[in-house]
This record gives structure tokens, sequence and C-alpha cells, in this order.
């Protein structure tokens, strides 16, 4: 259990220096990129697919072009351009999901770059990833050694940013109510057709859909189609998809369980064998299954979507043009200060700790 009398306070360095820090994360980034494709790499790949089958070499290799995207010496500064960070050094603990690869590595960044320390809780199915990550870390900033730490319980921490399920964030607030602390819980991602998207735009959301097998926050759950829209349209766009999904044996293991209830309680879908379309109020959907539901006006629809935002991690739109929404195809290339749930964590680090 937590106890009060196991905190730790830490006296933030002298020698600590913003632009050091920075330094460092470029280095990072510079090493990121080479060695992710080195042929070293292929072999910790494997290990992290061995360890979690939900992995893929290619989405593995779309995290690291995500993160490559995101960690361009440009946006690291623009990043960093509107923080005081002056904090006192703490121990913060980092409760990460493994269900996306390197899905936890935004916040471990915040905390080492706000100068405070990372206590680590990786999730079981992805410690591979991460321990490179870090090695590449310390590697580029040997000054992060010590800011690093990995446990399997939280003790002696002073602040805390976990991630679960909404099971576990019940939890997550009992245990760590008396510290400063972000709770994330399930979120997922919708989209807002007008009609007049090009094929060429659609087949753009099809990643938005399926990257990562649709395990993300940021992968679309839900789709909202003008009540003139002929759901079979999506599927047959999204056709070249197919291959990847139906080879992925998991994957399709989830298709047939569902499409197999629907069946048998004979509730009306659309399938290409490889995605099912389903209408439902509910945002959230099962692994191979898409939800979908019309709408008329689309005021009426942004006052709808306006009261679940707190269900909701990214709106898509053909161009971006639905209020708050970002362009097909971009959902999982966040940038460094795209934080999960809208929730600044390095305003969190830096002014509340």
């Amino acid at each position: 259990m937590y106890h009060k009398n196991t905190i730790l306070t830490l006296t933030r360095p002298n020698f600590y220096d913003l632009q050091l820090e920075i330094q460092g994360l470029k280095q990072f980034s510079e090493l990121f990129s080479s060695k992710s494709q080195a042929p070293a790499f292929k072999d910790v790949c494997a290990l992290a697919i061995q360890q979690n089958p939900w992995f893929t070499e290619d989405s593995i290799h779309a995290a690291l072009k995500a993160w490559e995207h995101a960690l361009q010496p440009s946006s690291i500064e623009k990043w960093l351009s509107t923080y005081k960070l002056e904090t006192v050094s703490k121990r913060v603990g980092l409760i990460l999901a493994g269900n996306i690869p390197l899905v936890g590595l935004n916040d471990l960044l915040c905390v080492l770059v706000s100068g405070h320390k990372a206590v680590l809780k990786t999730a079981s199915d992805d410690t591979i990833l991460l321990r490179w990550v870090v090695s590449l870390l310390t590697e580029a900033h040997p000054a992060w050694v010590a800011k690093i730490e990995f446990t399997e319980k939280m003790t002696g921490i002073e602040a805390i940013i976990a991630t679960g399920s909404n099971n576990s964030s019940r939890y997550f607030e009992y245990y760590f109510k008396d510290i400063p602390h972000i709770i994330r819980k399930n979120r997922n991602s919708i989209a807002v057709l007008s009609g007049e998207e090009t094929d060429e735009e659609l087949f753009a959301l099809g990643k938005d859909v399926f990257d990562y097998f649709g395990l993300g926050c940021r992968n679309v759950s839900k789709v909202y189609l003008p009540s003139d829209f002929n759901p079979t349209r999506l599927l047959a766009v999204w056709e070249p998809y197919r291959t990847a999904l139906l080879t992925h044996n998991r994957y399709f293991n989830n298709f047939e369980y569902h499409l197999a209830l629907l069946m048998v309680n004979r509730i009306k879908h659309y399938t290409n064998n490889a995605l099912i379309l389903l209408e439902s109020d509910y945002i959230s959907s099962p692994v191979s299954v898409l939800h979908y539901q019309f709408y008329d006006n689309k005021k009426a629809l942004e006052q709808e979507i306006g009261g679940q935002l707190d269900q909701i991690q990214c709106i898509l739109s053909a161009t971006g043009n639905f209020k708050g929404s970002l362009p097909f195809g971009q959902s999982q290339r966040p940038e460094l200060w795209d934080y999960a749930d809208g929730i600044d964590s390095m305003a969190f680090l830096t002014e509340r700790l």
C-alpha cells in the first residue's frame, strides 16, 4: 500500500539545465531513427512480437515512424517553448498500457524533460520495446540513467500518471487519492462523414480504423454517416486492408466470434469477411467491429458529440472540417503536445508538483 511516510522529496540537482535536457532529447531522436533501422533491431522486434502477439513488424515500424515524425528538432523546440520548467524534482510513477507499441513513451519523455524521476510499471506484455527505448535514452543523455527506475510496486512516489481500463481507473483513483495524479480511462475515437468524401479520403480513414488492429484509443471505433450514405461503400473502399487483417490470428478469431454472435441473434450488419459494420449508439466497439450511426442535422450532431467528449480521444473528418477534428489518416500520428485525454501532462508535471 501507498503510505505518506514513504514519500521521498529529491532536490533538483544544481547541474540541471533545460538546454541539456533538450539536447539529450534531440540526441535520443537521432539514435531512435538510426538504431530502429539497424539489423539488430529485428531481434528486438521478434522478442516484442513473441511477448505480445498483437504486435507485428508492420505495427511496430508504424509506431517508430510516428515517433520519428513527432521527435523532429523543430517539434521538440515548439513543444517545450510554452512551459516554465523550474519545478523541484519528484518521483513520478508511470503505470503504462501495452495495447499498442510504445504507447507510454510520451509520458516518459514528459517526466524526464521536466526534471523528475520516472518510476515505471510497464504492462506485462510490453516490456521489450520500452526497455530498448530506455537504453537509447540513457545512451543519448547519461544523466537520465539515475532518472529512470523500473518497478512492480508503486512505493515512495509523489505523483502518478496511470493508464488503464474503466475498472482499473476506479482502483487507481482510490489508491492514489492522496497524491497528485492523472488517471486515464477507456476512450475511443470517432469519424464524421459528410457524404462528399472521395474514395482516396475514405481509404485514408481506413488507417484510423485498422492501424494496430483498432486497439488504440486514437483508433476510430465509430463513424457518423449522413442519412443517405450507404455503409457498404466503406467496405468496398477498404478491401485492400483485408489481407493484413485476415492473416492475423487473434484479429480473425475476434472477427469470427462477433460475426457468429450477430448471425445467431439475427442482428442486421454488413461485412466483407474481415470487418463488421454494426449500427449502434455506442462509441466503443470490439475488435473487428466498427459502429456506425446515421445523422440528419450537423448542428444536432455537434451537440450530441459535445455531450460525449469524456469518451472521445480524437474526432476525424475528411479535411478536418468538422469542429475539433483531425484529417482522415492522422489519428495515429500525434505530436508531442497531443496529450492523451486532452490533459496537459507537462503542465501537470511543471505546475502541480
